[in-house]
């Protein structure tokens, strides 16, 4: 069997983007990043790989190479977060908030792997009318790296849920990175993926109580002997009163008049649409609620709108799960990204 190539992940959190990848036949050497939980879910994951709990803002590429014994890295992933990437009209590179891109590309430049896929918010691409981009075009491109980028949508590849990211994939063959063609052309909806899991709250590992309602449930529970992570949040009287007069796909423009400024948000009292693609899983989910029932999705449910398989656990409180999920990057999306990658670094 060929040698499997080699992947380094930065600001893994639970570990989508390694899954993907997995997945897709690479072997993930380590995960890195500074929050404890996801770290925890992670390892319990990835038994393959190594859990570094790190902050990458001081983090040095040398102490990276002797945790994972070697200077060999075949591709760099992961998604920095930008908290200074509004800064228009300068180079990011110069803006103190900006070390964790920064060690992202200290990394890059450390290790110069065959290739790197950095994924983020779309609208980096036109933040600072595109001075964003094409300051982080420049710093790859100066180590020698040729970067393409575009916003992929989650649902054209078996994902149930309109999640756009935007990636930016750099080879250092000069080749041009191809992003993968859509794989699903009618998108995967809410209740396909998540009509077989009980309004209650299941035990951890209790047995499925029906057979898979859908083609995307008998792929996702592939392997799995049981539901984890479905534990239901209860909500007041009066919250899940309001809650039952927004009809399947409605918002808060379904409610009286007087009920419809009880939260200030606009996204506030949506119900997700049982026939479309879920809405973009965040990290907060107290906003949108099942298209059936008169709750927020569980842990499982989101997961399963994120494209993460039955047999992957999440570990942590409620809370802490919930923006585990939501912080991460779908896996179904992070294979074609990996697999269409491997041609170009065979």
């Amino acid at each position: 069997m060929p040698k499997k190539h080699t992947v380094l992940d930065l600001f893994c959190g639970c570990g989508g983007l390694s899954l993907g990848f997995e997945q897709a036949g690479f072997d993930v050497l380590a995960g890195i990043d500074v929050w404890k939980d996801a770290l925890v879910t992670y390892q319990a994951n990835h038994t393959n790989s190594k859990a570094i709990q790190a902050d990458l803002m001081t983090l040095q590429p040398e102490e990276v190479s002797k945790t994972i014994g070697t200077k060999s890295v075949d591709v760099i992933i992961g998604g920095p977060p930008c908290q200074g990437f509004s800064i228009a009209g300068k180079r990011i590179i110069d803006d103190e908030r900006n070390k964790l891109y920064k060690s992202f590309v200290r990394m890059v430049e450390y290790f110069k792997p065959k290739a790197f896929v950095m994924e983020n918010v779309p609208n980096i691409l036109t933040m600072g009318e595109g001075v964003i981009k094409e300051s982080i075009l420049k710093d790859f491109e100066n180590l020698g790296y040729n970067v393409t980028t575009k916003v992929l949508l989650a649902s054209n590849y078996g994902v149930p849920q309109n999640r756009r990211r935007a990636v930016f994939v750099g080879l250092i063959s000069g080749a041009t990175y191809e992003y993968p063609a859509p794989t699903t052309p009618t998108p995967v909806t809410a209740k396909e993926a998540i009509s077989d899991l009980p309004e209650q709250s299941m035990v951890e590992g209790a047995p499925y109580e029906v057979e898979p309602q859908s083609k995307f449930q008998q792929e996702i529970r592939k392997g799995s002997t049981g539901v984890y992570n479905h534990e239901i949040t209860e909500h007041t009287e009066q919250t899940q009163r309001i809650i039952a007069m927004v009809p399947d796909g409605g918002n808060y423009k379904n409610l009286p008049e007087e009920l419809q400024n009880t939260r200030k948000v606009h996204i506030a009292w949506t119900r997700l649409n049982s026939q479309r693609p879920s809405i973009t899983i965040d990290t907060g989910h107290f906003h949108h609620f099942h298209y059936q029932y008169n709750r927020v999705p569980t842990v499982r449910e989101s997961a399963r709108f994120q494209s993460f398989p039955d047999t992957f656990i999440f570990i942590g409180n409620k809370t802490s799960k919930l923006k585990q999920v939501g912080n991460a990057v779908p896996p179904m999306m992070a294979k074609e990204i990996a697999l269409q990658l491997k041609k170009h670094i065979q």
